[in-house]
């Protein structure tokens, strides 16, 4: 085997985990497409995958004679640049995942390798005159053609959602902000780099509020906000002098991914009812208590409702002897506890949060492809509810005092068949064809009534206290988004 072939040999390797890496990582784990804070390295991908979709269908069928081969590793100069700007521009943005560092790695050393091996053959080819040759590979130029074709289309995609960021920030811009206060407060809110907690924080700060945030990566914290708010690894980094009118706690592990086993339901106690709990004992120690904790809960409070059962659910309904009701009615409990000190505790049940990030864009993905009909019969309900009434709904309940628990849902809920139906209407796309739920539910086991189950849930408590949703229907909820 020559140094060419083994070189268009890796660059096929190379396809297949830069696949991996854009679908699991890029769209899946970290949705990126969806970030605000995603569009500089979003534009950067797609000048790379766009480079590489010409390289992948160069090399397949041709040889770069002459100064053609100059060319070629000029080209894959430009690329290296690309990536080692991308490596700068994600440390500073976001913190990737140990599998996504892994994969770059690996990624790296694979082209640096097929980089060299091409670099091999260049003072030969320069000694040839100067032209482009058809010189096939077989089944790898095939191959090599294909992903061209793949990580073009993937750089379509990332250029497409870099300028659909861009027109959603001077969107965002032009819409009136959450008040939390008159004057400036001081606030400490956990889980400030997840999706609700960027968008939560960046209100804080417009709103002319002083932040600190509680983060295992207070430099990438520190980062993702330009430097202006303090960021904590943890509460002992707190003196007991340390002066918060409002603690808002959104900490929590990712609740969809791997089964519910034992590990992995301690975990998520750990992070939610652990972090709570410590939260709680500083509050207790602290000399000047906030007047406020908001913490985060969920509509999974209720259990899951049987199906073709239309009952509304409210603040007064029940929770059920299973995980995730457990799960966040220990939760609430645990953040009941500042109630001891004085402290009013107002817990928000949150229901599926749409936005650009969160659930939302994989929910889609089935919709825009054409196939996003009924999941598992479409009779759950689901609600929901759009980032920015949540955002509001938490600014409300700071200017108005309220404690106890609330639903953080529309006034509008549909069942799962309606919710597809809807959205694909405002995609312009046709409903699609059923999805049976078992193979989800032997995938996840329990974790599967997340999606196959619902519940119907009304802000009662909410309403009643004078909360004007802007997005009470999803179509406007969806309109806005999209």
């Amino acid at each position: 085997m020559n140094t060419h072939t083994l070189a268009l040999q890796l660059m096929a390797a190379q396809g297949c985990l830069g696949a991996f890496d854009t679908l699991y990582h890029h769209e899946l784990t970290e949705a990126l497409p969806g970030r605000a804070t995603a569009r500089r390295e979003l534009s950067i991908h797609a000048a790379r995958a766009l480079i590489y979709s010409a390289l992948f269908i160069g090399l397949s069928s041709w040889a770069f004679h002459g100064w053609w081969a100059v060319v070629l590793l000029l080209v894959f100069s430009v690329e290296i640049v690309l990536t080692l700007w991308d490596f700068v521009v994600e440390d500073r943005t976001r913190l990737l995942p140990a599998t996504e560092r892994v994969t770059h790695t690996v990624l790296a050393m694979n082209g640096g390798a097929f980089i060299a091996l091409l670099a091999l053959d260049t003072p030969a080819m320069l000694a040839l005159p100067t032209a482009l040759v058809w010189e096939p590979h077989g089944a790898l130029g095939v191959f090599l053609a294909l992903c061209g074709v793949g990580v073009g289309v993937s750089g379509l995609r990332d250029a497409w959602a870099a300028r659909s960021i861009g027109r959603m920030a001077q969107r965002v811009a032009g819409v009136p902000q959450a008040s939390f206060a008159e004057g400036e407060r001081s606030f400490l809110v956990t889980g400030a780099t997840g999706f609700i907690g960027q968008r939560l924080v960046r209100a804080l700060l417009r709103d002319g509020h002083r932040v600190a945030v509680l983060t295992r990566q207070p430099r990438q914290a520190a980062w993702l906000f330009d430097g202006r708010v303090e960021c904590v690894a943890s509460m002992a980094q707190l003196p007991s002098t340390r002066r918060f009118d409002v603690v808002i706690n959104l900490a929590g592990a990712r609740i969809l991914g791997w089964r519910w086993s034992a590990k992995r339901r301690a975990v998520l106690r750990q992070s939610r009812i652990g972090l709570t709990d410590a939260v709680v004992r500083w509050i207790g120690a602290a000399e000047h208590k906030p007047a406020l904790l908001l913490s985060a809960s969920a509509i999974g409070y209720y259990g899951v409702q049987p199906r073709g059962d239309a009952t509304v659910l409210t603040e007064q309904s029940g929770p059920q002897p299973m995980f995730m009701s457990d799960l966040c009615r220990e939760w609430e409990q645990a953040a009941g506890g500042a109630a001891a000190h004085g402290v009013r505790v107002a817990c928000m049940r949150f229901g599926l949060v749409l936005g650009t990030q969160g659930a939302l864009p994989m929910m889609l993905l089935p919709v825009k492809l054409g196939l996003g009909g009924p999941l598992g019969g479409g009779t759950q309900w689901l609600s929901w509810i759009h980032v920015d009434d949540l955002i509001g709904a938490m600014a409300h309940l700071c200017r108005s005092g309220g404690s106890g628990s609330y639903n953080f849902t529309a006034p509008e809920s549909l069942t799962q068949a309606q919710f597809n139906r809807v959205a694909a209407s405002v995609l312009h796309r046709p409903y699609g064809m059923p999805t049976p739920g078992w193979p989800m539910r032997l995938a996840l086991g329990e974790q599967a009534d997340l999606l196959l189950e619902g519940q119907r849930v009304a802000p009662l408590r909410l309403l009643d206290s004078g909360f004007v949703f802007s997005y009470p229907q999803l179509r406007q909820a969806l309109g806005n988004l999209l």
